[in-house]
Formats: structure tokens, sequence, C-alpha cells
């Protein structure tokens, strides 16, 4: 019998984290196995939210070794809500015995009454798609030059990463402005599969993160005169496709080590964590992805993966520094009778949160975590794909933050899709592609 995979599609509204209720979801599969078109029917909530669907996927096995054998399965979803354009998500990928979640950004129909649908075509996974390998870098880089009088002291998380959509020096491919903590998810789902081991995953995202906040911190592409932070070809940086699914596996690791990353002795600049897959292409002295999946089986953890890979001489290391936040985590869990101005924070955040999304229940902001405190916490973690604690750790305070910011912003970003020229091409997001720039 065919493994089973878990989708659940999300609704907003352009950019933001504001949700759609009553948008007709329709997902379709085609069985590799059958010429039968499997097609199933939801509608959203009112937190933007479709019930989980239960749909076809391979063996897990195909996932757990390299194999010629996909390791997900696809299906396209197509989404209508009133008063926006139609979506059409093409190759959403379905992992066995994971949860995945499809993001929908919904474009409002203009003034023009433009209502042409929207289509975007998911890359496949870096480990089974035709990608470039990297290119061999140095790994220390010039420091930036000071701000006035002022040299940063060290890398501060960003609240966007600007990522430009093809080779460095094509200035025809788009950038797109991304929530740093969705970029680092994106990645990490293009570039690992979401049914590996947890501390394996951890490594990986560590990699991932430390390589961005060094091209940030460096200012790598902008000393260049670049007008973004990074890029998605894997020869120069990450993989990236923008509209791509997720997995909760991977999204719950970003929320807890986001502002993580590995740090040489002496070194102020993140390290530069490049890496390759181990099979297609050797890298010695960098993470191979398949090799770090290996020691994940042999319950090693993160850092002994980073160790085994980079050498000893290795710290993690957490930024103080996250922006675009209204208040930094507290350094502690809140729960239970915890009190004070940091729960009162969480208070208020969640009753603004609770006005887009209506199953979180309001309470009174009196800076003490009661029962009424926790009933809200519980219901914004089950909303957001968390682990259900009913506390608020580091994840949940900055998720928490993360979705206050997004339904309270009055300007969306930037990078929503435009139609391109002829109405009705196809977005595959590949370099040769060219795409009207907003920015």
């Amino acid at each position: 019998m065919p493994d089973q995979g878990r989708l659940q599609v999300q609704v907003y509204q352009g950019q933001s984290y504001k949700p759609i209720d009553n948008a007709k979801v329709t997902i379709t599969q085609l069985p590799e196995a059958s010429n039968k078109v499997a097609e199933q029917k939801v509608v959203s909530n009112n937190s933007g939210q479709t019930s989980i669907v239960e749909l076809l996927a391979p063996s897990k096995d195909n996932s757990m070794k390299p194999s010629d054998k996909a390791p997900y399965s696809l299906c396209d979803v197509k989404v209508e809500a009133e008063g926006y354009r139609p979506l059409l998500i093409k190759g959403c990928q379905i992992y066995p015995d994971t949860k995945a979640i499809q993001q929908c950004n919904m474009n409002p129909i203009g003034r023009d009454g433009y209502r042409e649908e929207v289509i975007i075509d998911v890359a496949p996974n870096r480990l089974v798609g035709n990608y470039p390998p990297k290119i061999p870098e140095a790994p220390e880089k010039p420091l930036p030059k000071p701000v006035g009088t002022v040299v940063l002291p060290q890398p501060v998380v960003p609240e966007f990463v600007i990522v430009h959509t093809g080779m460095p020096d094509d200035p025809s491919a788009p950038n797109f402005t991304m929530r740093y903590k969705d970029y680092i998810t994106n990645v990490g789902c293009s570039e690992i599969f979401s049914t590996w081991p947890e501390n394996t995953i951890r490594a990986n995202l560590l990699c991932i993160i430390s390589f961005t906040l060094n091209r940030i911190y460096t200012e790598w592409y902008r000393a260049k005169g670049k007008n973004f932070n990074i890029t998605n070809s894997t020869a120069y940086d990450h993989a990236f496709s923008y509209g791509r699914t997720i997995y909760d596996s991977i999204a719950n690791a970003v929320d807890s080590i986001f502002s993580t990353y590995m740090l040489r002795p002496n070194a102020k600049q993140p390290l530069l964590a490049q890496y390759c897959d181990g099979v297609k292409v050797q890298c010695p002295n960098w993470l191979t992805q398949w090799g770090s999946k290996y020691q994940g089986d042999l319950g090693k953890s993160p850092y002994e993966i980073l160790t085994y890979f980079y050498g000893t001489d290795l710290n993690l290391t957490t930024a103080k520094k996250v922006s675009g936040i209204p208040s930094s985590y507290p350094g502690y869990t809140l729960g239970m009778g915890s009190s004070g101005r940091p729960v009162r924070d969480v208070q208020t955040y969640l009753n603004r949160i609770s006005q887009n999304y209506p199953a979180i229940p309001k309470q009174r902001v009196d800076g003490y975590y009661g029962q009424a405190t926790r009933k809200s916490v519980l219901e914004f973690q089950k909303v957001f794909s968390m682990p259900i604690t009913g506390t608020v750790d580091y994840a949940t305070w900055y998720k928490i933050s993360d979705i206050y910011v997004g339904v309270t912003k009055i300007a969306e970003l930037r990078g929503t899709f435009v139609p391109p020229v002829p109405y009705g091409e196809m977005y595959d997001f590949t370099p040769t592609v060219k795409y009207p720039l907003e920015d």
C-alpha cells in the first residue's frame, strides 16, 4: 500500500499574515501508479486554513538514502477567493508521514479589474533536481565598513532578506523581499528532505543560517553595488523557490534556532558554512547533506554533526538582536504563574492577533499568566502548527511577535506577483525567465 502524506493550505492576503476565509481550494494529485486524477475540494476557515488533507506519498525509504525513486509525490493547489486573482501552485511536494503546509499569498484584483490566474511552479528539491554545485569561496570575508565611526560588534538578525532569483550578475532576474525566517524555512525545504532526523535538519539549518548571516553581515553583495543580500543560485548561495511547499518538521526547527549561527574563535563574522550533497558532488572539509543524514541516524547532536565536518574549533552563538520585533525574548519560558511585563506583552500581542484570527480567544491584559492566557497560547500554537505546549518559549515568543508585526503593518512587502507580458505566462522562477521588477 502507498504511504500517506498530509497537506494543509493556508490562504493569506498578499504577503501579510492576514487570513482569507471561505477561499475555495482544489487539490489535484495524479498518482504515479494510476492514470486516475485524485481531486479534493476544501474551504479555508476564519484562520485562513483548510482542513488537513491526506494524500498519497511514496515510500519513506526513497528519502532515507540516495535513490532514483522520487522521495515525494506531487499535487497542484488551486485557490479561488472573492476579490482576489485565482492562484495555481503546481508541483507541491508531499512526503510520507509529514505535514506539508502550502502558503498561498493572494493578489487582490486591481482597479482595472484584471483577474488573470497567477501560476507558480515549485522547483524540485536540490537533492533530486539539476542544480549547479557550489563554487568554493574563502570563508573569511572583508568586514563591512563602519557606519560613521561605529563598527557593528556582531551580526543582527534582519527583518527581511532580499533574494535575487538568478545569477549575481543577471540584472534581468527579479528580487523578492522575504521575511528572514520565511526565507530560512524556504531554503531548508528546498535543500534537504523533511523526513530526515531532527538533529540532521537542525545541523543543516544552522549551516543555512550561518551562511546567510555571513552574506548579510559582510555585505557581500551590497559592497559590490548589488541591491540584494543573497541569490538563489546554488553555484553561489542556496536553493530557493518562491511559493514552495514547506514542512512543519523544518519550520518548527527554524522557529527554535533562527538566530543561532556558527562562529570560529576570535572571529566576528558568522562562518560561511559551505556544503554539498556528498553524492553527486564531493566537498572535503565541508558538510555533506547525505553525510549529515547518516550522522543523524547515529544519534549525533547538531553540534556533533557540525564539528564532524567543520572541525572542533567551532562555537554556536545566538544573535542578541532580532530586527523588526517589538520586544526581545525575556530569557525564560513563560507559563502558569508567570507575571510581569513579558506576560503583558504576550497578552497584548495575542489580543491584537485575535482580531484576524478569531479562533484565538481574547483575554484580560493584566500581566498574569493564568488559564485564559494559557488557552490563548494553546490555540495560537495550534493555528500556526507549532508544538502545543501552552507555554511561551523562545520559539513561541518570536512566532507571536512575527504574526503580531505581520497583521499590524500597514505597508505590505514588495515582491508580490505582477502579471508578465504576455498575460498568463507561467512563473517558473528559472534564471532565464524575465520578470518585471517592483523594487
